[in-house]
């Protein structure tokens, strides 16, 4: 196994060191930043480019899906593992259409995260058994998506903005790229907030992933 460059994001310091410490057991491997927040792990895999990124499901400001697919916009190259408590279907669904290749149990990690580093870091995907007997079920296939959000229809204007906010595009820049102004902007966020009833960045762009607005690398 190559020398490997990876970053790890979390907001419990706990749960950071206990990574980078299973991480320092590998000759070769250097963590080469830590975040506490989804964003700040973001703006770390752009700057950083590491080669694997493992992140934290529930963060603040982005959580973990949302920063996955935001991290393989903005770094194709890094591939992503999420660690998380729960294995129950949602999460696990989230996971799985945010772009990461890796699906990790925290419960798990010691036994699970060296193997889940060398999977990714080969372009394969590692999931915790839980995980891949869900794939193997059809999760990914569609069928589990939410019916109140299929009732929805955005129009091609929404859309295109809703795509734009989903890749991480501030409204500044949605208004000098439509030639619209950032008010005509934001007014477009709050009604698609409205229809979808989202409050957050990281709904909206899981609901464009879900729904093919957008689509990980």
């Amino acid at each position: 196994m190559p020398d490997l460059r990876i970053l790890i994001a979390d907001d419990h310091e706990l749960i950071r060191r206990g990574v980078r410490n299973l991480i320092s057991l590998r000759g070769g491997w250097t963590v080469v930043g830590e975040a506490c927040n989804g964003a700040d792990a973001v703006e770390q895999a752009q700057s950083l480019k590491p080669d694997v990124a493992i992140i934290d499901f529930s963060m603040p400001e982005l959580d973990g899906p949302a920063a996955a697919f935001q991290i393989t916009q903005v770094s194709p190259a890094t591939s992503v593992i999420v660690l998380t408590m729960h294995d129950s279907n949602h999460v696990i669904r989230e996971v799985l259409r945010s772009g990461a290749k890796g699906f990790v149990l925290k419960t798990d990690a010691d036994q699970d995260l060296i193997e889940a580093v060398e999977a990714v870091a080969q372009k394969r995907h590692f999931f915790t058994k839980r995980v891949a007997d869900v794939v193997l079920e059809g999760y990914l296939t569609g069928r589990n998506a939410n019916d109140k959000e299929e009732k929805v229809k955005l129009t091609t204007r929404e859309r295109e903005i809703l795509s734009l906010l989903a890749d991480g595009v501030s409204s500044k820049q949605i208004a000098l790229k439509l030639n619209i102004s950032v008010r005509t902007v934001e007014s477009h966020r709050i009604h698609i907030n409205r229809k979808l009833g989202f409050g957050s960045i990281a709904e909206l762009v899981r609901y464009a992933i879900r729904h093919g607005i957008v689509g990980p690398n």
